[in-house]
């Protein structure tokens, strides 16, 4: 059986193309309305100042599709590739969180996102041995010195399965460290303050040149207002200019008071990952970066336990069995994640079974039992984690706790928040309201 599916293969291959073709520029100034464009376009002509024509919207069937601004020019330079709708989406909303979070830390951030959602975040902290095999960067030269290839190998390293075709986006200057893991990696795009030469060259030579490739100016500020259509109805809102910062955690409401300065770090690339992940969410954070992010979901409990399972199953790539695993030579790297994912699931027969062990490993590995995971679950500790919205049970803090969570920021507001404050009191778990809700949608 083959772990890693044909399309991905496929795309994996076409993705890490050696071969370099001359991009052509995507963004243009363009005064003559298209034939298949509705002759309500025309009536805004006069007022477009720069605009982007993409090949299609959401889909193949929504055509014309185009970004633009009414007044000014875009903000953007596509400086390789052909960027599509939701490539846009992925970055204008990746780009707010990595400045964002830049901000609230002072440190190099980076995401890697997918769906408008991100799979992962990060800021740039050095990796350590243990974290660099487990992601499987432990062989890019120069990783120490780059702080934003550390943001990125992190928040890409979250949840390597999500970020499969992501968009990355980064607060600093995209170095050649950086664009080496990018460059091995089946990823859609990037967008950045900036690039350095050799960055670029090498994403020259990424899927034929036609990898996307953006440059933002790092100080374009939106207008106040912002508005969308569904339905042919517009809707208008102010811009969620919420300042996320440590001042939030000040409320603490729990008997235990203390909030270190490393949980403050991983509470702000909690909540600010969650200021930019589709509602209902909350995010598990750890060590500098997201581990467990719960995305879109109607039910709280549900994102804390989706979020939670992804936090355990990236703790769980740390243990000495996965570590230790002798994987075989005609194993590449791309599909090396794919069987530790098998491995740690209920299927590890698939991948260690007496007939197909061979096909992927050069030693046989020994089965990670139900109970080798809980012990060293149980050993997790210090993790924090970030609601969008208030917790209105405490089954939420009971899960979170399974998960080693110690510190939590959550608007506050719920009638039931003297069952939620006392779980977190059974738990030691301090916890802060913040009293900003952070729904986005």
């Amino acid at each position: 059986m083959s772990v890693t599916s044909t399309r991905q293969r496929a795309r994996s291959a076409r993705d890490c193309s050696t071969k370099t073709n001359k991009p052509s520029s995507s963004i243009h100034i363009n005064r003559t309305v298209p034939r298949e464009v509705p002759a309500k376009y025309e009536k805004t002509r006069s007022n477009i100042m720069n605009e982007l024509q993409l090949k299609y919207g959401c889909n193949p069937n929504q055509k014309p599709a185009r970004i633009y601004m009414k007044e000014g020019e875009l903000p953007i330079k596509v400086i390789q590739g052909n960027p599509g709708y939701i490539n846009l989406l992925d970055a204008f909303n990746s780009w707010q969180l990595v400045k964002e979070l830049k901000q609230a830390t002072g440190m190099a951030a980076a995401t890697s996102f997918k769906h408008v959602s991100p799979a992962g975040a990060a800021v740039g902290e050095k990796l350590s041995p243990e974290l660099k095999k487990a992601i499987f960067v432990d062989d890019i030269e120069g990783l120490d010195d780059s702080p934003i290839a550390c943001a990125y190998a992190r928040a890409r390293g979250t949840d390597i399965q999500a970020s499969f075709g992501d968009w990355a986006a980064l607060s600093d200057v995209c170095d050649g460290v950086t664009a080496r893991i990018l460059s091995r990696e089946v990823s859609d795009g990037i967008i950045a303050p900036g690039y350095t030469d050799e960055a670029l060259e090498i994403f020259k030579n990424k899927r034929k040149g036609a990898y996307n490739v953006i440059q933002i100016d790092p100080d374009y500020v939106p207008e106040e207002l912002e508005s969308k259509q569904v339905f042919g109805i517009t809707f208008e809102q102010m811009r969620n200019n919420a300042l996320i910062s440590t001042d939030l955690l000040d409320n603490v409401v729990t008997s235990k008071k203390e909030i270190p300065a490393f949980a403050k770090r991983d509470l702000m690339i909690a909540l600010i990952t969650l200021k930019y992940t589709q509602s209902n969410s909350v995010c598990y954070a750890c060590d500098g970066m997201a581990v467990g992010i719960g995305a879109g979901q109607q039910s709280r409990i549900a994102c804390t336990r989706l979020a939670g399972d992804k936090a355990d199953h990236f703790f769980l790539r740390l243990h000495p069995k996965v570590l230790g695993l002798s994987f075989a030579d005609t194993v590449k790297r791309p599909e090396r994640n794919n069987i530790v994912d098998i491995y740690l699931s209920d299927e590890c027969e698939q991948v260690i079974g007496e007939d197909v062990w061979q096909t992927y490993f050069s030693v046989r590995p020994e089965r990670l039992t139900d109970e080798e995971k809980k012990a060293f679950l149980s050993t997790i500790t210090d993790v924090s984690l970030g609601s969008d919205a208030f917790f209105p049970f405490d089954d939420n803090i009971e899960r979170a706790f399974r998960s080693g969570v110690k510190y939590i920021a959550e608007p506050g507001g719920s009638i039931r928040s003297d069952t939620v404050i006392a779980a977190c009191d059974r738990h030691d778990i301090a916890m802060a309201f913040t009293g900003v809700r952070l729904f986005h949608h």
